[in-house]
């Protein structure tokens, strides 16, 4: 049976409903599934929280046992292993389910086109590939954390129409309208961790935290090579829980004075410069299981994910500011060529209020292994 415009109307119903969550999932994928019969919705879910129901299982439980014949739309491949939860694909055999439409294929080893093969093998009509490219950007963040071992990396800054993120002296608030916080804060709820350098708690000494929209907050990692943080900072207070990231040329005292407080201190692998080595943390990080961190500064920060090419998206807020000399947000990449720019691959351009927000992807990424 071939796709139709229906179909695609149910598979847009699934990413709708899988986006209800984000922020909630990590490190799992967003999935949302919707089950069709005799052209009527019979019933709907989405993956709620890691370790809940998948999408699958959540719509057919809801569907009170009436999925025989049917048809299941879902944006990412039914899993066909035991995690935290059983196969969904035993699920929808045990049910009669008679044909599903996948968005794309899972990219996890474990599953990549199993799922589908195994639906395949037992009798199921399967097509993939439904807006396929809506499928994986939702999911880039699961995309890359489960096929390059790394979390998502997103920086975050906002500057003036000159490039400054801040004055001459320092002044960094308020650049961006209050819009523009609410919507900075929404992207820290999407994250798992958000990032900052030892030089911006220095100058701003922020929360980190999620205040001006509903959401979770995130951990908050503090690159500090020396741990030259002061203890009354705020991110070393009870709001939200701190990670406080040096190495070896740290000071004993006050790693002792920073365990004393409750937050934890890792001592990690430093670079030629001294300073904490970025792909080492990364790949510490995706250990724990954090698939997405948002780096909010400083410049140094920046710079260096920027040179390294460890950066997958740049949210860039431009105010209608003209500061002159200042604070640049992207310090010097040592690129002496126009043909050596950065250039993303997909840029989107929006307005809120006099703010404009220019939300770069420097590499996809997201194409699964097979097709």
């Amino acid at each position: 049976m071939p796709l139709s415009p229906e179909d695609e109307q149910y598979m847009r119903k699934a990413l709708a409903l899988a986006r209800k969550g984000m922020g909630k999932v990590s490190p799992n994928p967003m999935v949302g599934a919707v089950i069709v019969r005799a052209g009527k919705v019979i019933a709907e879910g989405y993956h709620r929280r890691f370790g809940a129901d998948h999408a699958e299982i959540d719509a057919i439980k809801k569907a009170m046992g009436r999925i025989k014949g049917s048809t299941l739309y879902v944006n990412l491949e039914p899993c066909c292993h035991w995690g935290k939860t059983p196969p969904c694909t035993d699920a929808l055999i045990r049910g009669g389910i008679g044909r599903v439409v996948i968005g794309t294929l899972d990219p996890n080893p474990l599953v990549n086109g199993k799922g589908a093969q195994i639906l395949r093998e037992h009798g199921i009509e399967v097509k993939v590939g439904l807006l396929e490219q809506k499928a994986r950007r939702l999911n880039e963040v699961y995309c890359k954390y489960i096929r390059t071992g790394l979390p998502f990396v997103t920086i975050k800054y906002a500057q003036s129409l000159d490039g400054r993120i801040a004055t001459s002296q320092g002044d960094s608030r308020w650049i961006s309208t209050e819009k523009s916080k609410r919507f900075a804060h929404r992207l820290r709820a999407q994250h798992d961790a958000v990032v900052v350098g030892i030089g911006t708690i220095l100058m701003d000494d922020p929360l980190l935290t999620v205040r001006w929209t509903r959401g979770k907050n995130p951990l908050r990692i503090v690159l500090d090579s020396q741990l030259r943080i002061p203890l009354n900072s705020h991110v070393l207070d009870k709001g939200a829980d701190s990670l406080i990231v040096t190495t070896d040329l740290h000071d004993r005292k006050q790693y002792e004075r920073i365990k004393e407080r409750g937050k934890e201190v890792l001592v990690t692998h430093r670079g030629e410069d001294g300073r904490v080595e970025l792909r080492s943390l990364l790949k510490a990080l995706a250990a724990r299981g954090i698939s997405s961190i948002l780096v909010e500064g400083g410049r140094e920060v920046i710079t260096a994910l920027l040179k390294e090419r460890l950066a997958d998206r740049i949210v860039i807020i431009i105010a209608p500011l003209i500061l002159g000399k200042g604070v640049e947000g992207i310090g010097d990449l040592g690129i002496r060529e126009l043909n050596k720019a950065i250039r993303p691959s997909s840029h989107t351009v929006r307005h809120l209020a006099e703010d404009t927000i220019f939300d770069l992807r420097l590499s996809e990424g997201l194409r699964p292994d097979i097709n």
